[in-house]
Order: structure tokens, then C-alpha cells, then sequence
């Protein structure tokens, strides 16, 4: 779906402030409040916006995160949504190269991080190995995408 320019003002108006009221968003865009509502709408229903809270997780007492580099034999898309449907699992990547998912987990400690290693990844049928590249401190965390 290819954004017009109002489409994108809309997005970048809530990616500042998502809990920006319509009105405001309206006067900013040059829209009434009811068009910025349908246009909102739109953007969600078809999968091009989805309005959110990004936590921290260090802050809400998980602040054990990591990266994980899943190497996989035979088709990944198995493992992948298996490792999605986790708890602790943020996201899952299918990626070219060194390793075929790379999957970022939070936990609430090494233990929780170890356990859910050996207990819940390495166990996976078609897993082959892993690397997993603990995360020290976070120098930047980036959710302000341009549309």
C-alpha cells in the first residue's frame, strides 16, 4: 500500500504522540477530526499502522534480554512460528545468511534465559545450533520509522 502525503503526516503526527488526540492530528494535517478517524482506521485495518506501547522491558522487571541466532536444517517456517508462539519471544526474523531465524527474547533473569535455551530452543525439531549475544546495555531504541 503506497501512502499518500496526508496518510503519512497521520502516521508521523502518532508516531510522535501516540496518544494524540484526532482533533490535533486534524488541525496539523489540514483534516477534520472525523477524516483523520476514517483515515486512521484505514491504516490499521489494512495492517499499515498499528498503535501500541513500547515498553521497556528492563523496567517492568525483565531485564535479561538477548538475541538469538537459530541455525536451522530443512524449512524454517516450523521452528519459526513455534519460537513466535513464546512468551518471552519479541520477534522472530527469517534471515539469509549466517543464521536462518534470528529470534530476541526478554527474560527475567540468566536462569529464565538458560532455561528457556535448553528447555524451549534447542529442543525444536530442526534446530541445529545457536548463538546467543546477551544484550549489555541499549544505546538506542528506535521506533520513529518515517512513513
Amino acid at each position: 500500500m503506497t501512502l499518500d502525503p496526508i496518510a503519512r503526516a497521520i502516521v508521523e503526527q502518532l508516531q510522535e504522540d501516540g496518544r494524540r488526540s484526532y482533533a490535533d492530528i486534524g488541525k496539523r494535517v489540514g483534516l477534520s477530526e472525523a477524516a483523520v478517524r476514517q483515515r486512521v482506521q484505514k491504516l490499521t485495518d489494512t495492517g499499515v499502522l498499528q498503535i501500541v506501547a513500547v515498553p521497556d522491558p528492563s523496567r517492568l522487571g525483565f531485564p535479561r534480554q538477548a538475541m538469538i541466532g537459530i541455525r536451522v536444517s530443512g524449512d524454517v517456517r516450523e521452528p519459526a512460528d513455534r519460537l513466535a508462539a513464546l512468551a518471552e519471544v519479541d520477534y522472530v526474523v527469517v534471515t539469509a545468511g549466517t543464521f536462518d531465524l534470528l529470534v530476541e527474547v526478554v527474560c527475567e533473569d540468566d536462569d529464565a534465559l538458560v532455561e528457556l535455551l535448553n528447555t524451549q530452543v534447542r529442543t525444536l525439531p530442526g534446530v541445529v545450533s545457536t548463538d546467543t549475544f546477551v544484550y549489555l546495555k541499549h544505546r538506542k531504541r528506535f521506533h520513529d520509522w518515517s512513513a
